[in-house]
């Protein structure tokens, strides 16, 4: 499936059904008393977390999404039957921005949640409502309220635990499919990863019966100018900004003879000129392909000066090779630690995030004045009655 994280999509919400007038009848005797009832509120248009999902391919080949109108009001006081809501299912880490005014309305970010980005109009009344005792027989009704029709854009961050950053050919992929069950292609060219992968990483080291586990994703390798637009990494630096821990993935002994510690600032100033938080984001250094050390000249020696410069630098330093799967234990527990250590700090931000976003989708926040009022004298004032009455206010 291709992997898609950016598209616009077209969503309205139900109409309001209208109020009906209606008078109770029998034989001989027309109008017995009132009896129309109100209308059915219109149906929401609702976006629902799936963790399942990954990419936005399901909303992407299907741009236009409409909930189903309320129903007229009945006799006897029937109140129309409600429309159906609009479910549209979106992988976490969804952001959903209003396309006109690039707002962002709300983001998609734990299992099990969900948010009314475009609430139904709300029933109109039926004329057994404007009963009292100096109007018996009144025939004057509200009309439903119209939906909200909005052109949403959306795009996905992926929530991955750890993001693997490092230039073409540095053995990311490799990595990624020696810790999890990710098969991502594997090549000896650059810009083989063409789009993110993910894989689940699992401790069975701790256990057989252990569920601990993080999620790891491989990211097109970056070259110097990728946060201006060149080569593929730019395209995909976003998925970087939800991952909690940064792992820089650096070739020990680079064919082209370049230097790993310049590999790292190049890297380090590339994800800082796309975003600042991102250079500052808690990361530890991978330096990979240690086993091609046996195979150089002083390459044990070059190999312990490398990982002192970097460990000077002040950053956690991993020695693995994803060929002969030598450190991977050891980089496993390490990240897997960093993570739960992130992952208490997230869900602590996160609560205190939530109840915010969640107030985005206030009517309010949408710029929709009086959206949903039930009060007589508004549908009154704003022309959604009809009849004698409206005709004298």
């Amino acid at each position: 499936m291709k992997f898609i994280d950016s598209t616009e999509i077209f969503i309205a919400s139900g109409k309001g059904g209208n109020g009906l007038v209606s008078f109770k009848t029998a034989r001989n005797m027309p109008r017995l008393g009132p009896d129309g009832g109100d209308g059915g509120h219109g149906g929401d248009v609702v976006f629902v977390a799936a963790p399942q999902l990954n990419t936005l391919s399901t909303v992407r080949y299907k741009s236009r999404f409409v909930a189903e109108n309320g129903v007229r009001g009945g006799t006897s006081g029937k109140t129309g039957r409600c429309g159906e809501d609009t479910e549209i299912y979106v992988p976490l880490g969804t952001e959903i921005y209003d396309a006109t005014t690039s707002r962002l309305l709300c983001e998609i970010l734990v299992p099990g949640q969900r948010e009314v980005i475009a609430d139904g109009g709300r029933r109109g009344f039926g004329n057994l409502r404007f009963v009292s005792s100096t109007h018996q027989a009144p025939d004057e009704y509200v009309a439903g309220q119209d939906g909200r029709e909005l052109t949403l854009r959306l795009e996905l961050k992926l929530l991955a635990d750890v993001g693997l950053a490092g230039l073409p050919n540095a053995g990311k992929s490799t990595l990624l499919s020696v810790l999890s069950a990710a098969r991502p292609k594997i090549a000896d060219y650059p810009f083989t990863t063409l789009e993110p992968q993910l894989g689940v990483v699992e401790l069975k080291e701790r256990g057989e019966f252990n569920l601990q586990s993080f999620v790891m994703a491989d990211i097109p390798g970056l070259i110097e100018g990728a946060s201006e637009g060149k080569g593929l990494g730019h395209e995909f630096l976003r998925h970087l900004e939800r991952t909690k821990i940064i792992a820089y993935i650096v070739d020990s002994f680079p064919i082209d003879g370049s230097d790993p510690l310049q590999t790292l600032d190049l890297l380090r100033s590339e994800l800082a000129a796309y975003q600042e938080t991102l250079a500052s984001r808690e990361s530890v250094v991978v330096i990979n392909k240690c086993d091609l050390a046996d195979g150089e000249e002083d390459g044990t020696e070059r190999l312990a000066a490398l990982k002192k410069a970097v460990s000077d630098q002040g950053h956690r330093v991993f020695l693995i090779s994803g060929v002969s799967q030598s450190g991977l234990v050891e980089l496993k527990e390490g990240l897997f630690d960093m993570v739960q250590t992130a992952s208490r700090r997230f869900e602590a931000e996160l609560a205190s995030r939530l109840p915010v976003v969640k107030g985005l989708m206030s009517a309010a926040a949408l710029g929709i004045e009086n959206h949903g009022m039930l009060d007589f004298s508004t549908a009154l004032s704003d022309g959604r009655a009809f009849g004698t009455q409206a005709k004298r206010a």
